[in-house]
């Protein structure tokens, strides 16, 4: 349901999602703390509409690489455009659910269009929070990284403090996109990963947690 929905709203999304008077903030966060080499291959977990790729494209140049897996088809599609239009010649797109993929398969998918199976870096921004069972694919993307490559979850929680007041708003926000808001799945990097590097932006509604896998 949330691949037919996502696919739908696609060509709007960039427009509907809150990107640059929210979220914006904590996909820069997490990408500057990624620590990323110009060369780096960097695989970008429920990678929507690209819009991390601006981004980790300074940071990796035109020799690197960007693999993205999204399970929805529409969006996938719209990131394939942008690429296209900007000229991104080293981004690899992959169609698949990061719940129920096998590790091994998605290492042989990769290492097919990008030659390398494990990545340097890998990045779930607003994500994992959208599947029900995003242990499963964390423990995926622990399997797809180098040992002592970064891994970086940047997600939601209800906000705190002075902006409490706004905790409705974000779960409403939540609930439209198909979001727990509860679920946190940030503190995978807390208890698998070593060097973690905690932040946080937007009233603490914004949480990023980056740390190499040990």
């Amino acid at each position: 349901m949330i691949t037919d929905t996502y696919s739908t709203f696609a060509p709007f999304y960039d427009l509907l999602s809150g990107e640059y008077p929210v979220y914006r903030a904590g996909r820069a966060v997490g990408i500057e703390l990624l620590d990323l080499e110009p060369g780096a291959q960097v695989l970008d977990i429920g990678c929507g509409t690209g819009l991390n790729f601006p981004l980790l494209q300074q940071k990796i140049g035109p020799r690197g690489s960007i693999v993205g897996i999204d399970r929805s088809p529409g969006m996938l599609a719209r990131t394939r455009r942008k690429a296209e239009r900007r000229g991104w010649t080293n981004v690899i797109l992959l169609q698949a659910d990061a719940t129920t993929m096998s590790p091994d398969g998605m290492a042989s998918r990769i290492a097919a269009e990008a030659g390398r199976e494990v990545s340097d870096a890998v990045l779930a921004t607003y994500s994992l929070s959208l599947m029900g069972e995003w242990e499963a694919a964390w423990t995926t993307m622990t399997r797809l990284v180098r040992p002592g490559g970064t891994m970086g979850v940047v997600d939601m929680q209800e906000p705190t403090g002075p902006y409490s007041v706004l905790a409705p708003l974000a779960r409403a926000a939540c609930r439209l996109g198909g979001s727990d808001i509860n679920a946190h799945p940030w503190r995978a990097v807390e208890r698998d990963c070593i060097d973690v590097t905690a932040a946080s932006a937007r009233g603490n509604h914004l949480q990023i947690r980056v740390g190499r896998r040990a």
